[in-house]
């Protein structure tokens, strides 16, 4: 058995996340019934991380085994020759026998798009979130800044329905800028909470609008309790997966 590590991008939009489930259609299940054809048996694939329904990646990790001796270029001509459209395996290598896609993780930078104007285009409704309101760059950018560092992010996440060990995360960085009516958010951290991501971009908007000071952040980073109305989950559609670190995390 020959172990691969693969980088996988996908148009989320009308799958239910990375998992498998019982009940609905997996990016997990269409991947792993891919290289099932190629290795004609099943095949498990260990995925970098879970995604939300309707989020999407650029550079998601995940490593399998395969028995047949095929050279990592041919497992992704193959493996795109039957996968549909919204899931490519943009690389693949060998993997190290001591490697895993999630454990021997360091980090992962997310992204996240939203557009700030009067009419969102139709071709970018499934990869931006829209908002009408004007937003205060400076004020965002402010409060991004807090978010960095180790803090209990309780505050900024939902339940995961699982037992936790911590809800403690290290933020390496988080950066808004704006090119005209498009926003970018940029965090990258040493793992997230199931929607920690979403819910601190929620938030932002949330201080872009007014409703909120940049400084709440810090209060709320501090209280350390349940989350509450008072902090909004983002819409997936505006999230991507955008990378997965190893080894070290570059500046």
């Amino acid at each position: 058995m020959r172990k691969y590590k693969a980088v996988i991008a996908y148009d989320g939009t009308a799958y239910s996340g990375w998992q498998r489930q019982d009940n609905a259609l997996g990016i997990q299940e269409v991947v792993e019934n891919a290289l099932g054809y190629i290795e004609r048996g099943e095949v498990r694939v260990y995925g970098s991380s879970r995604t939300d329904a309707g989020v999407h990646a650029e550079g998601f990790v995940g490593h399998f085994f395969l028995s047949k001796p095929i050279p990592p270029e041919n497992v992704v001509r193959a493996l795109n020759a039957q996968l549909p459209d919204a899931i490519r395996v943009m690389k693949c290598s060998y993997a190290a026998a001591s490697f895993d896609a999630r454990l021997s993780a360091i980090g992962k930078e997310y992204r996240y798009q939203v557009y700030q104007g009067a009419i969102l285009p139709p071709q970018m409704a499934p990869y931006w979130t829209f908002c009408h309101r004007p937003l205060d760059l400076g004020a965002m950018q402010r409060a991004a800044a807090m978010f960095v560092g180790r803090h209990d992010f309780a505050s900024f996440a939902a339940n995961p329905d699982r037992e936790l060990e911590t809800t403690v995360r290290n933020i390496f960085s988080f950066k808004v800028r704006n090119t005209g009516p498009r926003y970018f958010f940029t965090v990258r951290g040493d793992g997230f909470l199931y929607k920690q991501v979403r819910s601190m971009v929620g938030f932002l908007l949330a201080v872009g609008k007014g409703r909120e000071r940049p400084d709440a952040v810090g209060e709320l980073l501090r209280e350390a309790a349940p989350r509450t109305a008072r902090v909004e989950t983002a819409p997936s559609r505006g999230l991507f997966l955008h990378k997965v670190f190893y080894g070290k995390i570059p500046k």
